[in-house]
């Protein structure tokens, strides 16, 4: 499945996904509400397309980096575009205004995708005409290295546009999940939340170093969230399966339940005490660029094992 999508916002954000539907063999078109900005990240498109190439993550980058082309108005960006993917910032009043811009100038059989982290499709989409055709494409950063995007409509959406979405960013290797019910943070944040706010209470109140609960999570719970959900994980850590993981250890969960993590987790004195024990990064593009690497090769071995699992059960 190919098309023509225009990247309506050219920050990280929108800079990742241009390289995720040229690389896909996707035209793609870019605007940007500043002057050159769009113009400007043409080049570093195929910068990041080369640097996917060097990971084993893109077979053509000179060719998928032709297919990105900047648009001077929005009007040029649109004309003609299947799919359209709003990257701009996180503010309902922008969106709002945004959307009906977009709504107003795209090909009516066009899906209107919003990369919103957080802000619902209903805040944004209620007055608009087409608003049936609008939804959350929600990426997790950077997209282009990490696949998930979820998928969240507000109740005017069309089951066809989530369909027709999901079918979209699966055919361009991400991988869609749909949030069936809108919900604030949608599911990635809220999950992320919910450890966040015990990893802060942990070490705030003493109970173990940053670098500890880091290192709890990266060589512990990350190693086996690499390639299963904790459903899958509980599954298989008691011999009957998920009822008998259930029946022996919720005990602890229940009563970890009756008391969670509040607010106050986030307050001023429980991040100081955090600041106090981290060794912050000295360089912190550096760091976000070991990042980056580490999950291009996480990501290309996950792709070799996806490949190999699919020859094995074929």
């Amino acid at each position: 499945m190919t098309g023509t999508v225009a990247i309506v916002g050219t920050g990280l954000i929108g800079r990742a996904w241009a390289a995720i539907f040229a690389r896909a063999g996707w035209s793609v078109r870019l605007w940007d509400p500043a002057a050159g900005v769009a113009a400007n990240a043409v080049g570093l498109c195929a910068e990041g397309l080369r640097d996917l190439a060097s990971q084993g993550l893109c077979d053509d980058p000179a060719a998928a980096a032709a297919r990105i082309v900047a648009c001077p108005t929005l009007e040029s960006a649109l004309d003609g575009a299947d799919f359209v993917q709003e990257s701009g910032p996180e503010d309902p009043a922008i969106k709002r205004d945004l959307f009906a811009r977009l709504d107003a100038l795209a090909p009516p059989g066009a899906i209107l995708a919003s990369s919103s982290s957080a802000i619902r499709t209903s805040v944004f989409t209620e007055a608009l005409p087409g608003r049936a055709r609008c939804l959350i494409g929600h990426p997790v950063n950077p997209p282009h290295l990490i696949p998930l995007v979820e998928l969240s409509g507000a109740e005017w959406t069309a089951p066809g546009t989530i369909a027709r979405a999901r079918a979209v960013y699966g055919s361009i290797g991400q991988v869609p999940v749909t949030v069936l019910k809108e919900v604030e943070g949608f599911i990635l944040n809220r999950l992320q939340g919910a450890l966040l706010a015990e990893a802060f209470r942990l070490v705030s109140e003493g109970y173990v170093t940053p670098e500890d609960l880091d290192r709890t999570v990266a060589d512990g719970l990350g190693l086996r969230w690499s390639f299963m959900g904790p459903f899958e994980t509980i599954e298989l850590n008691a011999p009957g399966g998920i009822p008998d993981y259930c029946a022996r250890y919720t005990g602890f969960y229940r009563r970890l339940a009756a008391a969670p993590a509040g607010p106050e987790v986030y307050g001023p004195a429980a991040t100081a005490a955090i600041l106090a024990q981290w060794r912050a990064a000295p360089d912190l593009p550096a760091k976000m660029a070991w990042r980056d690497r580490r999950l291009a090769a996480l990501r290309a071995h996950k792709k070799r094992w996806v490949h190999e699992k699919q020859q094995t059960e074929g």
